[in-house]
């Protein structure tokens, strides 16, 4: 679904009107038993798709060439409806939808990936054409990082719904990142 919306928003496939998206994604429950790993990995998703919002909505706004505002734009909207399903499971769950930012909270995985603060006022002043290139070269090791983490709960996730969820998100994520690599080069 959400791919279809990238693609779409593209200009190679026919985009369905987000209120469809919406529906459609609310309808999904991740219905079954669920992990620490599958609570982990959602919770540590949506901090990650908050800090890619506040990029892609820079992006929107500042990106010089159309391509590359409307691969942000949608990337926006997929992103958007993922933390809302996200959080929707979480909170099915009774779970905590924020993540636990302790420096060892996530140590069984590697630490918690995140693009620095610095990295993203740093975008925030970068101006013109050296702002596309900032924000494909930041954006291609954040989607990268995106990536990492749903391979994680695809090999020790425990709820079936989550472990689709990650698949798609390494699937979307990988063609994103070839998009940008390709405007980076073009």
């Amino acid at each position: 679904m959400a791919g279809a919306l990238l693609l779409g928003a593209c200009g190679t496939a026919k985009e369905a009107p987000v209120t469809e998206v919406a529906a459609a994604q609310a309808a999904v429950q991740a219905e079954g038993g669920h992990n620490d790993t599958d609570v982990m990995y959602l919770q540590m998703m949506v901090a990650h798709h908050e800090q890619g919002l506040e990029m892609v909505r820079l992006a929107e706004e500042r990106a010089g060439r159309p391509e590359i505002r409307t691969l942000a734009k949608a990337i926006d909207v997929t992103q958007a409806d993922e933390v809302e399903l996200m959080t929707g499971w979480l909170k099915q769950w009774s779970a905590p939808t924020e993540v636990d930012h302790a420096p060892s909270a996530h140590a069984d995985h590697g630490g918690l990936p995140a693009t620095g603060d610095e990295e993203i006022a740093a975008l925030k002043k970068a101006k013109g054409a050296a702002f596309e290139t900032a924000f494909l070269n930041l954006f291609v090791a954040h989607q990268h990082n995106a990536v990492e983490m749903a391979q994680l709960v695809t090999t020790k996730g425990s709820n079936a719904e989550t472990r689709a969820f990650a698949d798609r998100v390494k699937a979307s994520r990988a063609d994103q990142i070839k998009q940008m690599l390709q405007l980076m080069n073009g």
